[in-house]
């Protein structure tokens, strides 16, 4: 068996010892629980066309709404994962920004006399910036449409849908509601909801892009978890994740999840491919490494492939690991490990499900070598599952 699934078959009472009762079980349900948000959607699909097209998706592309993706944390990595999909599928202009942004600078960020739609992303839909900033959109710009999406069928962001055809909420399947502090099956599914969105007008063309991740991430899962725990039994002290167009969101979400999982034991970095060079390529050493996601776009790989080779001729970093869609005998003499997920040619803007479980085994195996409890690794309370106490000034 593979070290996933060693801890999936644990006795409860060592899972609960070890805090990995929930975190390993969530990274490895994702591929299964893909379909059931997919399900998910086709139930609510009239719902949610009627919905969007009031909005105004579909008129005429000079009065179609501008969309904001909304999400903290994850949740707004969801959003940057989604952003050039919309944007293209959509044809409108479409934007990810933090609740945490809007929060402090709402009106700064709003064009007077633009429509607008809010698309929030909310694993608990409990966050209070990500409620307050609905609330005050509702009170002082009622023009604005919302969707909300989160994986807590009580969540209280779903309350504010009541009595309001403004506001449409969706609610995910229980089981992608993580209790593990890190968002992992949260995350894939609400990314895999939002691509079901981008493909609101030809649902059942999306599904077979949907079985091809949901077939790839099976194998890819228990692959990429020999690798990661390989990786983590060595001594590095930071991670770089690299990653172009969506798949930078990939590289962001990854290094938040080895960063949160090791109680910052491990610090990490994100970039683009051509942004590394522009400052940040300082801070590889030794002791260091790197992981870029490798797009399929081949215009854009050969970018890529010059940074590994870069690299490799400065001798930056120790280890240099890569996912990408398909083998690649261009980086047998560029990399220490390969990852590809797939034969089939899956688009770089239908990748950040599939590439993401890569980030969240590393952090489950760099938590685990760091004597921590993945389900809660925070033993200062300096992270919660759930952020709390933040005041909410007028």
């Amino acid at each position: 068996m593979n070290p996933l699934s060693n801890l999936l078959t644990l006795p409860e009472e060592q899972k609960q010892a070890r805090g990995v009762l929930h975190t390993p079980k969530e990274i490895a349900q994702q591929p299964e629980t893909w379909r059931a948000t997919y399900q998910r959607f086709r139930e609510r699909h009239a719902e949610i066309h009627g919905f969007l097209q009031a909005a105004g998706i579909n008129w005429d592309p000079t009065r179609r709404p501008t969309v904001f993706l909304i999400g903290a944390g994850t949740s707004d990595y969801v959003g940057r994962s989604l952003t050039l999909l919309l944007r293209r599928l959509w044809h409108c202009e479409v934007l990810a920004v933090p609740s945490t942004d809007l929060l402090t600078h709402p009106d700064e960020w709003l064009v007077p006399g633009r429509p607008y739609l809010w698309i929030s992303f909310s694993r608990s839909g409990e966050s209070p910036e990500g409620i307050a900033v609905i609330e005050r959109a509702l009170k002082n710009h009622p023009g604005i449409q919302h969707l909300i999406v989160t994986c807590n069928t009580q969540a209280r962001m779903l309350r504010l849908t009541a009595g309001r055809k403004q506001v449409l909420g969706i609610a995910l399947p229980e089981e992608v509601h993580d209790r593990g502090l890190a968002m992992t099956s949260s995350f894939s599914n609400m990314v895999i909801f939002g691509q079901c969105l981008a493909n609101v007008e030809t649902p059942g063309a999306y599904e077979n892009i949907l079985r091809q991740l949901t077939e790839a991430g099976t194998s890819f899962r228990d692959q990429a978890a020999t690798c990661a725990a390989k990786l983590a039994s060595e001594d590095f002290t930071k991670v770089c994740f690299i990653g172009s167009g969506p798949l930078r969101a990939v590289a962001t979400e990854s290094a938040l999840k080895v960063l949160e999982l090791t109680a910052g034991h491990v610090q990490t970095m994100s970039e683009s491919a051509l942004g590394l060079r522009h400052g940040p390529m300082a801070a590889l050493d030794q002791q260091t490494l790197l992981v870029a996601f490798l797009s399929g776009d081949q215009r854009i790989l050969r970018y890529e492939i010059d940074l590994l080779e870069e690299i490799g001729k400065k001798h930056l970093v120790r280890t240099r690991a890569v996912v990408g869609a398909a083998p690649d005998a261009r980086l047998d003499d560029l990399t220490d490990y390969a990852q590809a997920h797939t034969s089939v040619t899956i688009a770089d803007d239908y990748r950040p499900p599939l590439d993401a479980m890569f980030g969240q085994l590393l952090g489950l195996f760099f938590s685990l070598r760091h004597g921590l409890k993945p389900d809660c690794p925070s033993p200062s309370g300096a992270i919660s599952r759930v952020v709390q106490n933040v005041a909410i000034h007028a």
